[in-house]
Formats: structure tokens, sequence, C-alpha cells
């Protein structure tokens, strides 16, 4: 069929609906709601669609798009759940299921008729990993139902008016329900209520004197104080004490009206040593970051963890049998200069250890999306900045690319993108949770790319393969990804049991009898490759176009990384149509 994709953002839920009717068959075509009911018009009247689908909408269809086409919109809620915050409530009111609804567009919002719902634990993460993951595969799964359902033409939709329908009304969640009563609230319920609004919107809190939204929550074990205060930095976080114990908080994002030139989400620490100094009862025995007599301790955590902690890091190894895992998680897959230095230091120290096979990743949520543009659009120099991300990122795959004492595999339990997908491509093997969405390109955000894509994207795909994933820059499903080459193995897991698996794969490979044959077989092919074109000629030749770009202030570059950062409007209302321009919400 013509499908017509309206999303308010191109985010990773509406780029796997996209990639995964597109491996069915369907054409589809995509607007973004966010350029104006005009613009769906007009894509509308354009495509000629057969069926509307809104797998995430801010904001109504136009009535006269609704009335004339059957459009289904997806709800993060089961049957009968309707308001603008459906994840919001199901977090804060800690329910153990919720689910996805499908549902036809209609005058009253969620009110429409149902033509596909599916069910999903809520389990214990925080929001945006939610939506990725358990969200977003019981989304998948009713979107795929309720297109085939309209194609077979059959199928009557259930109206809500049915008494099997409970129709419960939730409101929009508001900062005051989000606010942390830091004295009261236990530190079970200050995790739910960072949980509930990790990405967006955070919550509203205070410190050193100025506004600021929290985004993000861990639990830490020992660090104790009195309630509200900060207790320590750990790679780029805050600890907070809470009534009964303490959370870590990853990022801060400042208000506007706080005077931060950059009032978007980024390292913590970076956020209050950023801040000025504080004067009055704000002053008054408050630790900061940064130099001073109120410096805050850096509290660093041990990469192997003993099993009775029960603390926040983004960088762990582990090791079970002759199998090492090194396991990051950094908020939104982004990787700051900072980030790639420790996972460098990390992984060489994994290879340190004896072990046949290393796990790269194996978390749940995002493997990686690359160089940190929020980092990067805060600088005092981006172009620097952008340079010296680019280089420590393209110091960690190189590491990868010359490991042949060992096979190694990237097991991806989230999303990847541009830099963070070549991350995954240096590895022997790619496992890939069945689900996943992968943006193996940089076209979007204005630039040539560099991680040695030149050399580890051909060599898996082909050459004219390669071209085309960088040059149309659409998103790909795991299933084509593994069609292709891009993956070695889909894992069909659940997004909590994918470690698991991961684990249990990963100690077969280490099993298999050939395994001292794969690993001298790869050793020779790397002697080969370096023979016919050294790694660094590739790489100087990737970093050429790539500092042309960051040293040019003209550069779209520039101009794109801001938009995408300040979650500005930018580019075209049709992503798919205008390559190479950047989509509000991107990959992430």
């Amino acid at each position: 069929m013509d499908i017509l994709l309206v999303a308010s953002a191109f985010n990773s839920l509406s780029q796997r609906v996209y990639a995964e009717l597109s491996d069915q068959g369907h054409r589809v075509d995509v607007v973004l709601a966010s350029h104006g009911a005009e613009a769906v018009r007009a894509a509308v009247r354009e495509a000629r669609p057969e069926l509307v689908v809104a797998p995430m909408l801010k904001t109504a269809l136009p009535e006269d798009v609704w009335r004339e086409h059957t459009c289904l919109i997806v709800h993060p809620g089961p049957p009968g759940d309707r308001g603008p915050s459906s994840l919001d409530w199901a977090i804060a009111e800690e329910a153990s299921h919720w689910g996805v609804t499908v549902l036809q567009a209609e005058a009253a919002m969620d009110a429409g008729d149902v033509w596909a719902a599916e069910p999903f634990p809520v389990s214990p993460v925080g929001k945006s990993d939610l939506y990725r993951n358990e969200v977003s595969d019981a989304a998948s799964a009713a979107v795929l139902l309720a297109v085939r359902r309209f194609a077979e033409g059959s199928f009557k939709p259930r109206a809500q008016s049915d008494p099997a329908v409970r129709v419960v009304w939730r409101d929009f969640f508001r900062q005051e329900r989000r606010r942390i009563d830091w004295e009261n609230d236990s530190t079970d319920t200050v995790l739910r209520k960072l949980r509930g609004a990790d990405s967006q919107p955070g919550v509203l809190d205070e410190l050193l004197g100025r506004e600021v939204f929290l985004h993000g929550g861990h639990p830490e074990d020992r660090l104790r104080g009195r309630p509200g205060d900060l207790l320590a930095t750990r790679a780029g976080a805050v600890c907070r004490a809470t009534r009964d114990g303490a959370v870590w908080i990853p990022e801060l994002r400042p208000r506007k009206s706080s005077g931060d030139p950059a009032p978007f989400r980024r390292p913590a620490a970076s956020v209050l040593a950023s801040m000025p100094a504080p004067t009055g009862a704000a002053a008054q025995g408050t630790p900061r970051p940064g130099d001073g007599p109120h410096r805050l301790p850096e509290d660093a955590a041990p990469l192997e963890l003993p099993p009775d902690r029960n603390t926040w890091t983004d960088i762990r190894y582990r090791q079970l049998g002759d199998v090492g895992f090194l396991s990051f998680s950094f908020p939104g897959g982004a990787m700051s200069t900072d980030h790639c230095r420790r996972l460098l230091a990390a992984y060489r120290y994994a290879l340190a250890r004896p072990a046949s096979v290393l796990v790269l990743g194996g978390s749940r949520d995002f493997f990686s999306n690359g160089i940190h543009l929020n980092v990067i659009e805060a600088a005092a120099d981006p172009a620097g900045e952008s340079w010296a991300n680019l280089n420590a990122l393209n110091d960690l795959v190189e590491a990868v690319l010359r490991t042949t004492d060992r096979l190694v595999v990237a097991a991806l339990g989230g999303n990847a993108a541009a830099g963070g997908v070549m991350l995954a491509l240096a590895a022997d093997q790619v496992w890939c949770r069945a689900g996943t969405v992968l943006n193996p390109h940089y076209r979007r955000m204005g630039l040539y790319g560099s991680e040695y894509w030149t050399y580890t994207l051909p060599r898996r795909v082909g050459t004219g393969a390669a071209q085309r994933l960088t040059t149309e820059a659409l998103p790909v499903s795991a299933a084509t990804a593994a069609r292709i080459g891009l993956v070695d193995r889909l894992v069909p897991a659940a997004p909590q049991r994918f470690t698991t698996e991961v684990e249990h794969r990963a100690a077969a490979l280490a099993d298999t009898p050939d395994l001292a044959r794969r690993i001298a077989a790869k050793a020779a092919a790397r002697r080969a490759d370096e023979e016919q074109r050294p790694l660094a000629e590739y790489r100087r030749a990737e970093l050429a176009r790539m500092r042309a770009v960051f040293f040019d202030p003209s550069a779209p570059y520039h101009a794109l990384r801001s938009a995408f950062v300040r979650k500005l409007p930018s580019g075209s209302a049709r992503p798919l149509r205008a390559v190479g321009e950047q989509v509000t919400g991107g990959a992430r």
C-alpha cells in the first residue's frame, strides 16, 4: 500500500515503523507535523496515500485529513486510556503492565475506534528507555497488525463505547507532580520521579540557587548526607543525598531564565561548573564542581563492581569464564571526548584480562550514536571540541580494529547511529536485538563521516550498498541489516532478556572447537588488509574531509547541530524526500 507517516519528529519509533513497513513492501512517505497543518495537507495531496499512520504525534491532525482518509494514531496507553501523558502516569502509579493502542483519528483525543492493541511489561527503567524498547516493540506489533487488518478489508475496529473498554482520562503530567521533596521523599520515590522524566521534560529543581531540570536517576548504596546536598561527582554525574540514601543524576538542563547560554541537556557536573558562583543564602556550605574550597569530591567506581554494590557507573567490566563483557551506557547514546577516552581505557583494561571472546555493549537501550553534539554545542570552541571528540572516538574504533588476540562481539541491545554504528562494525561480529534501528550514515548532520567507515562498511556490505546507505540516509531495520550483512546475528529477545541471551550466546562462541583457528585467521586477515592499505590512510582521508567541515564556520554542520541540540525545526517537512537535511529529533 501507499502509506503516509505523519510524525511530530522522526524519532526512534517513527523510524522503526517506517523501516518495518518498508520491509513489508509498502511504499512509505513521511511528513513532519511540526511544520504545520498545511505541510500535512500538502503531503496528503502529493502522496495520495491509501492509509495515514501517526506513530508519534504531539498535535492533532487537520480535521479535513482525518475525515477524508483513514488515519491511525499510535497511543502509548492501553485501550480506553486517554490523555497526553500516558507513560508518565504509568510510571508514577507503578503499573506492572501497560499497553499501546492503535486507534482511528476522530475529533475527541484518543477516543477513536481501536484497530489493534498490544500489552507490555513496565520495566524499572527510565521513560525514554521504556519508550524505545518495550513501548517500541508493542507499538511495532500493533501497527503492523492494524495495517494488515486495514489491507485485508474485513476487520471492524472496536468502538471505545464497548462496555469492555474502561475509559480513563489522564491530565497532562505537570511539574508540580514531578517536584522532589528532598527532605521527605524516599530514595525509591525520588528515583521514580526522575525516571518518569529522564529525557523529557526533566524534573524542575533548584541547585546552587538556580533552577535546573534533572535528567535521569540511579541509586547509590554508600554515600550519605543531608537531604538535598550534593555529595560527589562521578564520570560527569552528580550524587545527591535523599532522606534515606542517595541518587546519581547524570545530566542537567538549565532553565532558560537562568541566564545559561546553553539551556539543553549535558553532563551534570559540567552544567554546575559553568554556573556563576552562588551568592547569599544559596552559597552557604554549598559544594560545587570545579576549583575552590567547595569542590565536590570525585567518587570513582571500579570497572569491576563487587556483586554487593548497588551504584551507578556508565562503564563496567565483568568476566564469565572465557568471556569478557565491557558494557557501557551513555545518556542518549552520545559519546563525548571524555566518554570515548574512558571507554578506551576500559577497553585496554579488558584486553589485559585473559579471555578469548570480548563482548562490547550488551546492555539494553542505545549502543551508541557517535559524537556528543550537546557537549560540542556548549563548548567555548565547538569546532575544536568536534575535532577532539571525533579523534577520541577514532582512537577507540582503531583499538577494536587492531585487536587480534580474541574475537570481539558488538552486542546492540538498542539503536545505533553514525559513528556508533561504525564502532559496532569494528568488531568481528555484530549481534543486534530484533527491533533495533540502525542509521549507518552522517549526511543528515552535514558530515562525511569517519571512524574508519570507508574501511569497515564496504567490507561488510559491498561498495555499492555502502554508497547507498551513506547517501540515502534512511533508517535500517534489524531484519534488513541482517539481510544485507550489516549485522551477523539477530537476537529475538525482549529488552529485559537481552543481556542474559547475549551471555549464553557468547559462552557458546567461546566453546567453539575452532575458535583458535578463527582468531588466527582474523589476525592474518588484518595483516593482509594493513599491507594493502594501512588503517592510518583511511583515517587520514576521512579526517581531512571532516576537519574541513568542522573548521568552516559557514558549513551546514554548525547550524544543523545547533538546531538538533536545541530542538529547533530545521530542514524539510519531508525528511525522506529531502535527503541531506536534518530532521528535528534525529536518530535519538
